[in-house]
């Protein structure tokens, strides 16, 4: 064991590479893109690191050719999950045990083996089983992730330090605990970083965990799982099953030792998942932990001084609203623009929209993949549908969709005249966006419907060069959105530097990427040491 007080390397993001052609990295990728595309591989789920195969198979095709299996994985049933729990309290012990530097250099191992040896393998898998373009596997799945790991270690030791006052008499402090019991993790199939990073959090602060991945991202989950081995993480420490998502849940959910739930995914699931816990409240050893970054319905709202940015405020829209497919929970949805703005905007939104090219990832020139299934395919066409239908709505481009080869739907650009058209309320998650136009002299107005018309509190952005209209946005919108941006759309959130999170539908608000969300996964506990304790019952107040 190290008697130091150790220095953790200082965290960097990862930079971000471009894959333009004639570089490197593009040549590597389109190599392993086509390795991995022409394999059929088996995927187990891992408990106590064992490998559980049950026969009871899914499969994980791509979304951009639905035809092309990419793998067959095992599923399990309450059983594999009791196993599971099992597993992880029989590994808490030695794991929680452990000195924090040695769980920490496995996590950033894990970061080495992904900026380098994994990085082609991680992106590939996302490419092909999520149907994101090269850029968007690269922020996600290569440097978040890596980001996740590096600074997640840095704020942990920051955390650490976090020490009570002390004088001569005594010294006072604070030993952070793991949470009692195990860590449920439940994660999404849009972001391979966010899977990583929501089992990897707890476990660096010394808990055990049941990594339950979405099945729509089970190929590229298993090569997290196969990262996190390599570096050298524990047999029990995270254990990753698959299997009917409500059996699982309600088998895991009621255990006694149920000690949190960090989850990202639906409103409707995490208040089902918090409904049942709190049902169960009674059946606990201590009250869990529930960390939930759910939906959105995020804004980009323009003041008439955004007139001499229009290329700015477009590219913004575009980008934010159909960048993978609008499958983001940060994916601007909805848009307000004064009517001065408006009549030079539209022009420009809609030439730059069906100037997008869409198609299988693997052709690089592609701005758009496919949507993740064929669930997700129709319920976005509805949404299209009831434009279409509605005298309140008008499609100015897009709105077709083909689901012959691949889930592929053009990215759709809605005008609505009214402000409270479900288009503007409820989370679409796809390739949709509507936009409600305003009178210009309306704009603290239409700021007060933008905060009052959602019911989600995730991400939104303000487009204006007069600051007084930019301090107005702040503060009527100040609880619409947990992630404000100035003048940039509402996506991108970079680790440690735009700590994520939302409130009201939209979660939570325990900030990934911040030492905000390890505070969530310790159980603080205060030790005072008196070095001369008193020996006599009385005080002085009670002499003569």
């Amino acid at each position: 064991m190290i008697q130091a007080t150790v220095s953790v390397p200082p965290p960097v993001n990862e930079p971000v590479r471009s894959y333009a052609p004639g570089t490197p990295e593009r040549a590597e990728l389109s190599r392993t893109l086509d390795r991995m595309a022409a394999e059929r591989i088996d995927i187990p789920m891992i408990i106590g690191g064992k490998e559980i195969r049950t026969g009871k198979l899914g499969e994980a095709r791509m979304p951009h050719a639905h035809g092309h299996v990419l793998a067959t994985f095992h599923q399990g049933d309450r059983s594999h999950a009791r196993q599971a729990i099992e597993a992880a309290l029989a590994a808490k012990p030695a794991w929680a045990a452990m000195p924090f530097e040695e769980r920490a250099a496995i996590f950033l191992r894990a970061a080495e083996l992904l900026a380098t040896r994994y990085r082609p393998i991680l992106n590939a898998a996302t490419m092909l089983g999520q149907s994101k373009t090269v850029h968007q596997a690269e922020i996600d799945s290569a440097c978040e992730l890596i980001d996740f790991f590096r600074f997640n270690v840095a704020f942990a030791a920051r955390l650490l330090s976090e020490q009570p006052i002390s004088d001569s008499t005594m010294w006072n402090r604070i030993d952070y605990r793991p949470l009692d019991g195990f860590v449920y993790a439940v994660t999404p199939f849009n972001f391979t970083s966010i899977a990583g990073n929501l089992a990897a959090a707890p476990a660096l602060m010394g808990n055990t965990v049941v990594f339950k991945p979405s099945v729509w991202a089970a190929y590229s989950n298993w090569y997290v799982m196969e990262l996190l081995r390599e570096a050298g993480l524990p047999d029990g420490v995270i254990n990753m099953i698959q299997g009917d998502p409500a059996e699982l849940s309600a088998e895991i959910l009621s255990h006694p030792d149920l000690g949190g739930v960090h989850f990202t995914g639906s409103t409707a699931v995490f208040r089902a998942m918090w409904k049942t816990v709190g049902e169960n409240i009674e059946r606990y050893r201590q009250y869990p932990r529930l960390v939930g970054e759910t939906g959105g319905k995020d804004f980009v709202f323009a003041h008439v001084s955004a007139i001499d940015d229009l290329d700015a405020l477009a590219v913004a829209l575009v980008r934010g609203a159909f960048e993978f497919q609008g499958q983001k929970c940060s994916a601007a949805s909805r848009a307000y623009v004064p009517a001065s703005v408006w009549k030079k905007l539209e022009p420009r939104l809609v030439e730059l929209t069906q100037e997008i090219r869409m198609g299988d990832v693997r052709d690089f020139r592609n701005f758009m993949g496919a949507v993740i299934h064929e669930g997700a395919f129709d319920r976005i066409v509805g949404y299209i549908e009831l434009a279409r239908s509605s005298p309140d709505a008008k499609i100015l481009a897009g709105g077709e969709a083909d689901k012959s080869e691949g889930y592929f739907i053009r990215p759709t650009v809605v005008q609505v005249t009214d402000p409270k058209h479900r288009l503007m309320q409820e989370e679409i998650f796809g390739p949709v966006l509507s936009i409600f136009v305003y009178p210009d002299d309306q704009y603290e107005e239409t700021l007060r419907l933008c905060d009052e018309t959602s019911p989600y509190g995730l991400t939104g952005s303000i487009f204006a060069r007069d600051r007084a209209a930019i301090l107005t946005a702040e503060r009527i919108l100040r609880h619409a959105a947990g992630n404000f941006y100035v003048n940039d759309k509402p996506t991108g959130a970079v680790v440690a530097q735009q700590p994520f999170g939302g409130s009201r539908a939209s979660g939570t608000n325990d900030k990934a990427g911040s030492m905000l969300n390890l505070i969530r996964w310790t159980s603080p506990r205060t030790i005072k040491e008196t070095f001369v304790p008193p020996t006599r019952v009385g005080y002085p107040f009670m002499e003569e």
